[in-house]
């Protein structure tokens, strides 16, 4: 097949895999407003290139053609190790650090520059040219030279290298090795130089492919979002989540810190990765520092005119304007910025969804989520209805134990067992008048 066919299929491919048109525009308009380098830093490691070059390979092609350059930080850990075993020289790990001794230095540069050419190669056979990046970006002294030997402590990083590359249209494929001074050569761990690499670029998104494709639950299940104001306390107290995973959450959390708060932590899969970066409901874990989520037991807490701005914005309609009088408020769970929001008022004697207006970023962002969970924490039984073309019906299909469809409305619940009051539930939920128009 022709290389420019081939690159077509690919991106074909992965459209087909990914969310709606809609959604796949609306992040491009938001990706496009950003510097060619606050787009994104990824990093993979050797065990996702062993297994996924061609997956990763083409993710990557397909972010080139709609024009996204990421800058890419890989690893080699595995490879490395397997080279100094078949050459019969002993390394071991000490603290987390690959004790370097000048032969095991020797490896990793080789092992290091065949896995960065290994890249190169696979992207610009896909007819997308990339920058091999092997020195001149991190700046470095000896960590300890008595305990870990050749092994960088990072103290400076020269972005210049890389800015040359994205300038020319180039994909930067940047190497974990870094250099003193003097011009020594240290090797340093990948997701080291990509934290380091993060902190001076201060990208948008940040992306860490792996094979597990995102943080796991105690079921072994990928959880979607998490919001480190409102999730990050309860996350580290589970007794499931400990050893690697544990302290990838804790350094996540660290440098989401040094960022802006826009920016935001994807762990995903190579061959996911579009639907991550494309797609509201994603395909990974998103992690961001987010923003608390208030509960209000008073209309007079809330600021009602971003209230309403932020629920005629989410449903493009004008809300009635008694709606706060003619709403008895049993609680409001509001974000700190006002980008997601649920009422909660009470219909026939059960707790009653009113209202869950998220802005289109939030979406995004899991903010949603967040606020649907302090919900569910706080009401075990709820009920709540749509329009058949309310764009959010598919969140809540996944998240209701039930819905009956009727010509104006889908009608949902969970936590009510009872059919003659779920009967009931339906026919209130028809005869509640409505507050959009």
């Amino acid at each position: 097949m022709a290389p420019h066919k081939q690159t077509r299929k690919i991106i074909h491919r992965l459209l087909n895999t990914i969310g709606s048109e809609q959604e796949i525009q609306q992040y491009l308009k938001r990706y496009a407003d950003l510097e060619a380098e606050k787009f994104a830093v990824v990093k993979v490691g050797g065990a996702v290139l062993a297994s996924q070059l061609a997956a990763f390979t083409s993710a990557l092609v397909f972010l080139q053609r709609v024009g996204l350059t990421p800058i890419v930080v890989h690893g080699a850990g595995p490879q490395l190790t397997s080279a100094l075993a078949d050459a019969g020289i002993k390394s071991h790990i000490d603290n987390g650090y690959r004790v370097t001794t000048p032969e095991v230095l020797k490896y990793a540069r080789k092992v290091f520059l065949q896995q960065n050419m290994a890249i190169v190669d696979s992207l610009r056979a896909a007819e997308t040219n990339a920058a091999s990046i092997t020195s001149g970006v991190i700046e470095a002294e000896i960590l300890d030279d008595g305990r870990y030997g050749m092994v960088g402590k990072i103290t400076d990083v020269n972005l210049d290298v890389i800015r040359h590359a994205l300038a020319g249209g180039l994909l930067p494929i940047v190497s974990p090795l870094g250099e003193t001074a003097d011009g020594q050569i240290v090797n340093i761990n990948a997701d080291v130089v990509t934290n380091a690499l993060v902190r001076a670029v201060q990208p948008y998104k940040v992306i860490f492919l792996t094979d597990t494709g995102g943080i796991l639950n105690e079921q072994g299940n990928i959880i979607s979002s998490i919001n480190l104001s409102t999730d990050l306390e309860e996350l580290l107290a589970q007794p499931w989540l400990h050893s690697g995973m544990r302290v990838k959450v804790e350094q996540i959390a660290n440098l989401l810190r040094d960022l802006p708060e826009t920016s935001s932590v994807s762990i995903t899969r190579p061959d996911y990765l579009a639907r991550e970066l494309f797609t509201h409901k994603g395909s990974g874990t998103l992690i961001r520092v987010g923003e608390s989520i208030n509960t209000y037991k008073d209309w007079a807490q809330i600021d009602q005119a971003r209230l309403r701005g932020l629920i005629e914005n989410s449903f493009g309609r004008a809300l009635a304007h008694d709606y706060a009088q003619n709403k008895p408020l049993l609680a409001a769970y509001i974000s700190a910025n006002y980008r997601a929001a649920a009422i909660i008022t009470a219909n026939d004697g059960l707790p009653w969804l009113d209202k869950f207006a998220v802005t289109d970023k939030a979406q995004g962002e899991g903010l949603g989520k967040a606020v649907w969970s302090a919900v569910r924490a706080a009401y075990p039984q709820l009920y709540w209805r749509a329009r058949p073309d309310n764009p959010i019906n598919g969140f809540y299909f996944r998240h209701a134990d039930g819905v009956i469809k009727t010509p104006d409305w889908n009608v949902f619940w969970y936590g009510i067992e009872d059919l003659q009051q779920v009967a009931r539930c339906v026919a209130t939920a028809a005869q509640t008048e409505a507050t959009l128009s």
